[in-house]
């Protein structure tokens, strides 16, 4: 065999090679994205997966597509995004129900968020505020819990649904306070709050951006905050920690997901392009007005604190005997 043979043989030996290691992953990406949401559209996951999208596709210079897929709790779109293909063309919303909470409360999940899926970044979190109607005899926490212990079993509290951060914020209140409410679950949390300021309902924890317009135009009363601190938005409206509940903090979060398997050159190339997405001054002043603590940093970050969120989440679900519908 001639030298010459011989120069292209190992020439061509070395282009097969660089197809075929993580090198070819530079050109990532040169596709659409989707971007899978686990819920319906016009709702906060929604609407903030396609704000951040937009931003992120200027960026990466390649479109995004929204594909809701909603049901179970956020579990049909999470367990797509779970068994989608790991080169990076498929990603997902991925939140506080089917990241922490779903695998303790059903039991039988055809995914593993811990295994079959990895963190991208963490978006957004917030808190949640304790609500009754304006016409409501309960002004304050301890208002509501002499009336829970006066008469066990008779207050009520609305939420979107089992499992939601609806119902376990206020089942993480009642397991610190010693006291037993009755949970009505509806379709939508929208659906709660109507009924809530139709007087059928004693209260809701409800998510901040919701809450935030009926509080100003004092169709709800705020009666405390399950943050740490008292939010800015309502300097009035104390938090759980001040009124001696210190452990009923409760913070509902979002953020990207990937499937696993996907190399680490493409999480890290989202990373840092939903990093600087976020950076965006008017999303961010929009996240702020509907009382939303801004995320970024790193996959590991959001790892980390799905893994304390999920331990929280599970011990609360077990405690309270939580059972899905």
């Amino acid at each position: 065999m001639t030298m010459m043979k011989l120069l292209k043989i190992s020439a061509l030996c070395a282009a097969l090679l660089t197809v075929a290691t993580p090198q070819a992953q530079t050109n990532y990406p040169n596709k659409p994205i989707t971007v899978v949401v686990p819920y319906g559209a016009g709702g906060s996951a929604d609407s903030r997966s396609r704000q951040l999208a937009q931003k992120m596709s200027v960026i990466l210079k390649q479109p995004f597509v929204i594909d809701n897929k909603p049901g179970a709790g956020g579990n049909i779109g999470t367990e797509f995004v779970a068994r989608s293909t790991p080169d990076g063309y498929t990603i997902g919303m991925g939140n506080f129900a089917p990241m922490a909470v779903n695998k303790t409360l059903f039991g039988n999940l055809r995914y593993d968020p811990e295994t079959d899926l990895i963190p991208i970044i963490l978006i957004e979190k917030g808190p949640l505020v304790l609500v009754v109607n304006p016409n409501s005899p309960y002004k304050t926490i301890q208002d509501i819990v002499t009336a829970a212990k006066a008469k066990p079993g008779t207050l009520t509290f609305s939420s979107g649904g089992i499992g939601g951060s609806h119902q376990l914020s206020a089942e993480l209140f009642m397991q610190n306070a010693g006291i037993q409410m009755i949970h009505v679950p509806y379709k939508s949390g929208s659906a709660g709050l109507t009924d809530l300021m139709g007087g059928n309902v004693d209260m809701m924890f409800d998510q901040m951006y919701s809450a935030v317009p009926s509080i100003r135009a004092d169709k709800l009363r705020p009666i405390a905050i399950t943050s740490k601190k008292r939010s800015p938005l309502f300097p009035n409206v104390p938090s759980f920690a001040e009124l001696g509940y210190p452990k009923v903090e409760v913070l509902n979060w979002q953020g990207f997901i990937a499937p696993a398997g996907t190399p680490k050159p493409i999480i890290d190339t989202l990373n840092k392009a939903a990093n600087e997405a976020l950076k965006d001054p008017q999303l961010r002043e929009l996240m702020l007005s509907q009382g939303n603590e801004i995320g970024g940093g790193t996959p590991a970050d959001f790892a980390a604190l799905i893994k304390s969120e999920a331990a929280k989440w599970s011990a609360v679900v077990r405690a309270g005997n939580i059972k899905p519908e």
